[in-house]
């Protein structure tokens, strides 16, 4: 079965072995990378080659990557091939959220509105903060900075594709 690339959510890079017993390291490409830990199947990717693997051992962090054993693949020997593969997910297999959580795959490019002025840009970026996150918007005025907190978030339309905010004034320096 071929899958499409809409199918998958490519989430780490194999990087290399760790120890003798076939670990590999992860490290990870994307904001919802954590995610790698959580899912059971697995897919490996390496120009238009696939391979799924649909157990492991267990899973480790070591120093901000993911530790990887798959079962059946036991020293590194059997591992070596994997190297350099993209390591992806399928989307339906990311476990559901509780009501009003979100991965960043969901959000990322969504049109961002803004009750008072309408468009205000894309929803191009995420950070982190020790407070919160932080939303990161582009678009007519140019960067716009806003604090992913139920008190500027008014709703989420993943259909419409489409967040509004209820901005506090001075956020957004308007032209």
């Amino acid at each position: 079965m071929v899958l499409q690339q809409s199918e998958l959510l490519i989430l780490g890079v194999v990087i290399g072995t760790h120890g003798l017993r076939g670990d590999l390291k992860v490290r990870g490409c994307a904001k919802d990378f954590p995610l790698l830990s959580r899912v059971p199947h697995l897919v490996f990717l390496r120009e238009g080659e696939t391979v799924e693997v649909c157990a492991r051992r267990k899973d480790d962090w070591h120093r901000g990557n993911l530790l990887l054993h798959l079962v059946g693949l036991d020293d590194v020997n059997s591992v070596q091939h994997l190297i350099g593969c993209e390591v992806a997910v399928r989307r339906h297999d990311a476990p559901a959220l509780p009501e009003g959580e979100y991965y960043w795959y969901q959000l990322e490019g969504l049109t961002a509105f803004d009750r008072q002025l309408g468009v205000i840009g894309s929803l191009d970026d995420v950070f982190t903060t020790a407070a919160h996150d932080v939303y990161v918007i582009n678009g007519e005025y140019g960067e716009v900075l806003v604090p992913a907190v139920d008190a500027f978030l008014v709703e989420v339309d993943l259909e419409e594709r489409r967040v509004l905010f209820d901005l506090p004034e001075g956020l957004v320096q308007e032209a």
